[in-house]
């Protein structure tokens, strides 16, 4: 399918599905980035304090089924998705032009990515994702059958046993999470921001090679002709996703006890790996939502309209869920890792999140995209 428009898509013409996923799950993301400063001077595992009340382990039970692991694989599928909606809109234009044109679009998100890495949150993935597109704008020309054999082969390799998975890990938050003071930014930091920037594609590319396949497909888009694969995706996806994380999730709660080290390489990959399906899953349930809201012939509501204008401007919300969490946990700043629980940081993951679908919003309304949505397309389309 070739199309005669090859700027960036109106906000009118946008399908509620792919901007409704990013919008909820922009609160995945805020759950699944916060708790990760906690536990300063304690014992940790899977980024969670080992210490803790009731609530505190029902909070980590419930992250750690739901959120961990099955957030970004989702943002992943929705990257590779969008990357091929460029594509399909560029029509016949000469593939050389159509690379530059993606590469553009890497440069300002690596450039993004480490400004944010480096004076706000180290754990940035626009870097990642710049790189992941750098490497991407050769693959978006791949036939359909290597997209799907080196998602699979990199499916494999993120499952294969090993050490190390940040889902069972021991390590706490250092310097490079919460800086004593302004130099550490720039000694610490960047170690860490490369290690995210060129290690994590390697987590990335399965989620982001299918999404690059569906994007062809339009299996986001086409409620009629998409809708049992959606269905079957969402089945499988979801319940696989919840099974596989109770290995770890039982553990990090508490339930069950810390099992030996090759037990603990075996459930971290299995927690990662469920997650990849667990991703897919949840694009696929908010995408039927979406369809069954669109069926109905009616504009949507209010929640659904700011979730759905969230996910438009989900760059920006993004961004500033990164200032919200240097302001709060930075040593220098207010400092509160050390006085807020699990449950607690939960809470105000959930107010930043919702603060930043308030103003996205209040942009819509009057009909404005976010300012680093505006960025990256005057950047990516000249």
């Amino acid at each position: 399918m070739t199309s005669t428009s090859t700027g960036p898509i109106a906000l009118s013409a946008r399908a509620l599905g792919p901007d409704l996923a990013r919008g909820w799950m922009l609160l995945f993301i805020a759950l699944a980035n916060t708790h990760y400063f906690l536990g300063a001077g304690e014992a940790v595992r899977g980024g969670f304090p080992v210490a803790g009340s009731a609530l505190d382990h029902a909070v980590t039970w419930v992250i750690s089924t739901f959120v961990d692991g099955r957030a970004f694989p989702m943002f992943g599928f929705l990257f590779g998705y969008g990357v091929a909606h460029i594509v399909r809109r560029q029509g016949d234009r000469p593939r050389r032009e159509v690379r530059h044109l993606l590469w553009r679009r890497a440069g300002v998100l690596i450039a993004v990515g480490l400004v944010d890495g480096l004076f706000f949150y180290v754990g940035d993935i626009l870097a990642m994702y710049g790189v992941l597109l750098l490497v991407g704008a050769w693959v978006v020309f791949w036939h359909d059958r290597w997209l799907l054999v080196t998602a699979a082969l990199f499916f494999v390799l993120n499952a294969l046993p090993s050490e190390g998975s940040s889902s069972v890990s021991t390590d706490r938050p250092d310097s490079s999470m919460l800086p004593p003071d302004l130099a550490a930014l720039f000694t610490d930091r960047p170690i860490g921001l490369a290690i995210v920037a060129l290690l994590g594609p390697l987590g990335f590319a399965c989620p982001a090679l299918l999404g690059l396949w569906a994007g062809r497909r339009r299996l986001l888009e086409r409620p009629t002709e998409t809708r049992r694969a959606l269905v079957a995706i969402a089945a499988v996806g979801v319940p696989v996703a919840v099974l596989g994380a109770q290995p770890v999730a039982l553990v990090l709660a508490g339930v069950r006890e810390v099992p030996g080290a090759d037990v603990l390489d075996l459930i971290g990959p299995l927690h990662a790996a469920t997650g990849v399906l667990g991703g897919l899953g949840y694009a696929a349930l908010v995408t039927l939502v979406a369809q069954r809201l669109e069926r109905r012939g009616r504009s949507p509501g209010r929640v659904v309209g700011a979730l759905a204008a969230a996910g438009q401007r989900s760059m920006t919300c993004y961004l500033l869920q990164s200032v919200a969490w240097a302001l709060v946990f930075t040593p220098f700043l207010l400092d509160l890792s050390g006085r807020l629980t699990v449950a607690t940081t939960a809470l105000l993951a959930t107010a930043v999140w919702a603060g930043s679908v308030v103003l996205a919003d209040g942009l819509a309304r009057r009909g404005r995209r976010g300012p680093f949505e505006v960025l990256v397309r005057r950047v990516t389309y000249r």
